[in-house]
């Protein structure tokens, strides 16, 4: 059993999986605070339907990458390349997460569960071949990437309506995942190309791949200060994302100075913070407003 939920946890890649819910979570709470109530049944909601759509995405991308799996350190010992699940499994779990958690997230309403569709198809049906054709993968994963921020916030209504509000929530999540997937990128760049995935914006880890890093980082920090100009973010929030900004890219400037592994794991070690630290300060300072 022990062997079994271990598994299942690498299937749908558990911590990137549960980083997805609390993203769409912190968005739904932004939502329900605009309306001036919580619904904590529909949050209820919104959790295990998004856990369950997002754990089907990962695991159509690792039924699909399994032979491509067996050939890199990082992934060689994933349920399926190891042989101790088949893909037959595999796909029915996946297709049962996948049709449960749309047909929860319905429930909420039918924007919601047309988002998650579509993050899951995008996701495991574009992004994960193009990995292998272009570094374009990059800019089209961030799509479905930067989906559950939007799919919580509309989820806390019932009759969800576009606002500048879910917009920006999105324009944050997708133009940071490209300093934290080239970061990732330039670490396992090795790895990566045993399985011919093409993921830094050159291919190569150059003056030009670094040059977009930093590009990022740098046009992320208007890109998420953008909640204090449309005031749903107040200073208290507007200071810690500008610090934060400023960090994030002294670690680019340093990768492109560099160009190193120990630069580049710095930066992505450094994405993992950025986002939810940006995210629970918008919350705070949206809720104490």
């Amino acid at each position: 059993m022990n062997v079994f939920i271990s598994d299942f946890n690498k299937l749908i890649k558990l911590r990137l999986t549960l980083t997805v819910v609390f993203s769409a979570s912190v968005s739904f709470l932004i939502g329900s605070k605009e309306q001036g109530n919580i619904n904590w049944k529909y949050w209820m909601i919104l959790t295990l339907g998004g856990f369950l759509v997002t754990a089907a995405a990962n695991g159509f991308n690792e039924i699909i990458e399994k032979d491509l799996d067996k050939l890199m350190d990082r992934t060689k010992d994933r349920p399926i390349p190891s042989g101790r699940m088949t893909t037959g499994k595999a796909l029915v779990m996946s297709l049962f997460m996948g049709i449960l958690g749309t047909l929860i997230l319905v429930k909420l309403n039918f924007l919601t569960g047309l988002l998650s569709v579509f993050s899951i198809l995008l996701y495991a049906f574009v992004y994960t071949p193009l990995k292998r054709k272009s570094p374009i993968a990059v800019f089209v994963g961030a799509i479905p990437g930067a989906l559950p921020p939007l799919i919580g916030y509309f989820a806390a209504f019932e009759n969800p309506h576009i606002s500048w509000i879910p917009i920006i929530l999105f324009l944050i999540q997708f133009v940071w995942q490209f300093p934290h997937f080239w970061a990732i990128a330039w670490v396992l760049d090795d790895d990566y190309k045993r399985a011919g995935f093409r993921l830094l914006p050159t291919t190569k880890k150059d003056k030009v791949s670094a040059s977009l890093v930093v590009l990022s980082t740098l046009i992320l920090i208007p890109v998420s200060t953008m909640p204090f100009f449309y005031n749903f973010g107040g200073y208290t929030y507007v200071m810690i994302v500008l610090v934060c900004g400023l960090l994030f890219l002294r670690q680019a400037l340093k990768l492109y100075q560099t160009k190193d592994i120990p630069a580049a794991k710095s930066l992505m070690y450094s994405s993992f913070l950025y986002l939810p630290v940006v995210q629970l300060a918008l919350l705070f300072d949206f809720i104490i407003k």
